[in-house]
């Protein structure tokens, strides 16, 4: 069984499983449905999705609203990232809060994250990033958080960050906050 490391936000969870390594290599298994049975989560995944960064890279902060919410479990199979979540659920005790892990190809780490969350990375060494969803992509659901938001006060690690034109115009926190009445 992985080791499972709960944050402050209710329903994020890190994973990182049991690696077995010898002068051949290593193995672990990446995903198990039963570890979710174990954290009482019943989820069923819909798609899987993979992309390649260059370091200095910060995708997100991205999101897609109800009734296409996607939770997602994401990891790292080359590189490093400072992966970070952003908690967008209405009434949660930790809304607007943000949680990071660093994910990287030699932990083998993973990071769950709930439905409700707005979710990005930054690049801290050139890096192919896997996630499964729980929902399919849905581009009239998609949303997002301005990365460099002030309230948020997240440390991106990168000191001159490669940003696509998309994600430099999302809305700050507190934009979000008004438009989608305290969030979804």
């Amino acid at each position: 069984m992985p080791e499972f490391r709960k944050s402050k936000l209710q329903g994020v969870v890190e994973i990182y499983p049991k690696v077995f390594r010898d002068e051949r290599g290593y193995f672990f298994e990446s995903f198990r449905q039963d570890w979710f049975q174990e954290l009482g989560i019943d989820i069923h995944w819909k798609q899987d999705n993979q992309s390649f960064s260059v370091k200095g890279t910060i995708r997100g902060l991205h999101y897609q609203r109800p009734p296409h919410a996607q939770a997602k479990l994401v990891r790292v199979i080359q590189g490093k990232v400072l992966d970070v979540v952003v908690d967008l659920r209405k009434g949660s005790p930790t809304y607007g809060q943000s949680h990071s892990v660093v994910l990287d190809a030699d932990q083998h780490n993973l990071l769950y994250v709930p439905a409700g969350f707005a979710h990005g990375f930054s690049v801290l060494e050139d890096a192919v990033f896997l996630y499964k969803c729980s929902e399919y992509y849905n581009y009239p659901s998609e949303g997002g958080i301005s990365w460099n938001d002030p309230e948020l006060q997240i440390d991106w690690m990168v000191d001159d960050p490669i940003i696509s034109e998309k994600d430099q115009k999302w809305p700050t926190l507190a934009a979000f906050t008004s438009e989608s009445e305290g969030g979804f």
